[in-house]
């Protein structure tokens, strides 16, 4: 019998609650178990070609998230970036509003910024994907983190403005201005001027070229471009990739909405306004050394390979890395050893081009 009192009666409660939660959350794995079993079946058709150590984590992704689309323009849902971007500043990264430029709007930023930075430091410019449309830096926190620690170098990750609310040329210009403020703010940051590199991944890596295109016209020093699958050309969207490519998480129907929503038009064979899109610049030359990583079944493929060889004949050293069986952002399941391996790769690429020993402060 238990023995009257408050200790008897708080304890009955406690552990029937106890109970209650585990019981919960064995239902609850017990679901996903199934919905994964579920997404696997139903995407099996669809992964194919994604290389085997991919295809069990692809195939159980939701369906709508591979190939699912909504023809209506993105809303950003400003609450949840909110929510996410609020635990940046938990880890390294810092806001930062940066001053806009000839008129345009401030633009908000990360700064990140490693114990032990060596003073004229290299750094980094990141841009998020998205697709131009969508997207915010919380995605790249773990990314931005761990090239800012590894590599001793201050990053900073812009968050531009998006289409189809702001058209071009706002993201590109958004992002010019956050290459100029690293510039100009260089020996207050204790910044290299002469290491300073651009990257992005996705729309992120698009823009990054572009940017890496404005700064050589505008006189504006950059080190290196790190283009992540970037998205570089309008005019993929009025060609036929086959079947074999662009079957997972970014489209050919997503590609051309993008666009369009990014010009404010359809793409057309026709060339269009300087720096609208990276592939349709005609002269390379003087451009920086550039890595350019990319899946074989990525929407991207044949654009990436053929910017990667337009910038070697060009006389711009290039370093292409082309991921067989790999879709489109599939990096993100980084425990997987060639994604893995993928991410190291574009980490060693930016620290040989503009990193620095944080251990010995020596440059690398």
């Amino acid at each position: 019998m238990a023995p009257s009192g408050s200790s008897a009666t708080s304890h009955r409660p406690r552990s029937t609650a106890g109970a209650a939660g585990v019981g919960a959350l064995v239902l609850a794995a017990g679901a996903a178990a199934s919905a994964i079993r579920r997404n696997t079946r139903r995407n099996a058709a669809i992964v194919d070609n994604v290389a085997p150590e991919l295809r069990p984590w692809v195939a159980a992704l939701p369906p709508s998230f591979l190939t699912g689309y909504d023809p209506a323009p993105p809303r950003r849902d400003t609450r949840a970036e909110r929510v996410l971007s609020a635990a940046i500043p938990v880890g390294l990264g810092r806001r930062e509003t940066l001053p806009g430029r000839d008129g345009d709007p401030d633009v908000p930023a990360y700064v990140y910024d490693p114990p032990g930075r060596t003073r004229r430091s290299g750094a980094l410019l990141w841009i998020h994907g998205g697709g131009m449309i969508g997207g915010a830096p919380w995605m790249d926190h773990g990314l931005c983190t761990r090239i800012a620690r590894e590599l001793g170098v201050l990053v900073l990750s812009v968050d531009y403005r998006l289409a189809p609310e702001h058209p071009f040329p706002a993201g590109p210009e958004d992002c010019y201005t956050a290459l100029a403020w690293l510039h100009d703010r260089a020996d207050d940051l204790g910044l290299d001027r002469d290491r300073i590199a651009v990257g992005g991944a996705s729309a992120g890596g698009g823009l990054a070229a572009i940017v890496a295109q404005m700064a050589h016209d505008r006189g504006l020093p950059v080190a290196f471009q790190a283009l992540v699958y970037p998205m570089l050309d309008d005019r993929t969207v009025l060609t036929d990739r086959g079947e074999d490519v662009g079957r997972l998480v970014w489209t050919p129907e997503k590609n051309r909405d993008a666009w369009r929503w990014f010009h404010g038009r359809d793409a057309t064979l026709e060339e269009g306004l300087a720096y609208a899109s990276a592939a349709r610049r005609q002269d390379l030359r003087g451009l920086p050394p550039a890595w350019i990583g990319v899946g074989s079944i990525d929407l991207f493929h044949a654009e990436d390979v053929e910017y990667a060889r337009r910038l070697q004949d060009a006389g711009v050293d290039v370093e292409l890395l082309v991921v067989e069986g790999m879709p489109h952002a599939a990096d993100v399941f980084g425990w997987v050893p060639s994604m893995r391996d993928f991410r190291s790769a574009l980490v060693a690429a930016l620290g040989r081009a503009v990193g620095s020993d944080v251990r010995t402060g020596l440059n690398r």
